[in-house]
């Protein structure tokens, strides 16, 4: 049984008009929303074993809030992630070369979505800094693609900063 964590970036700025995309960081609030998504991870006791995230400023700085003032597990930064599809953030996940059990994958929409849509059949929106828990009945990530998922959890920062 594995589990996979997935958590699209928090909400990045427009403010620089000129800056690439690959280099947009978060705005305030998408740095509220990491902060209450690490708050909440805390919380529940959930440490992931690896970290696989999009290069992407958002995603970096979102991963750098969630480990803030801990220590982090392996991190692996990976261009493929970048704004990726579901087939490829499949992929990436089936090619870890170690076999950690829970793995977070910090990525994009509509990549996110409609991966999390593929494992589990659920329809559910993804907005910026939403977190789903999904188990896997898999024992090697290599089996990633041909996986059945079950939804445990689903969170986004508006349902915690109202609870």
């Amino acid at each position: 049984m594995k589990t996979l964590l997935l958590l699209r970036h928090a909400k990045s700025s427009w403010k620089d008009s000129t800056a690439a995309d690959h280099d947009r960081s978060l705005n305030g609030r998408g740095r509220r929303a990491a902060d209450l998504i690490r708050r909440f991870l805390k919380q529940k006791g959930l440490r992931p074993d690896y970290v696989l995230s999009s290069t992407s400023m958002r995603t970096r700085e979102t991963v750098e809030i969630l480990f803030d003032g801990g220590t982090a597990p392996p991190i692996r930064y990976e261009e493929a992630l970048y704004l990726a599809a579901a087939s490829k953030l499949l992929e990436v996940v089936s090619r870890l070369e170690t076999d950690p059990n829970r793995v977070l994958l910090v990525g994009h929409n509509p990549g996110i979505e409609t991966l999390f849509f593929q494992l589990t059949r659920i329809d559910e929106r993804f907005p910026t800094a939403t977190l789903a828990n999904i188990t896997l009945d898999i024992e090697k990530w290599s089996d990633a693609a041909k996986a059945k998922g079950k939804l445990e959890w689903l969170v986004t920062p508006k349902q915690l900063d109202a609870g």
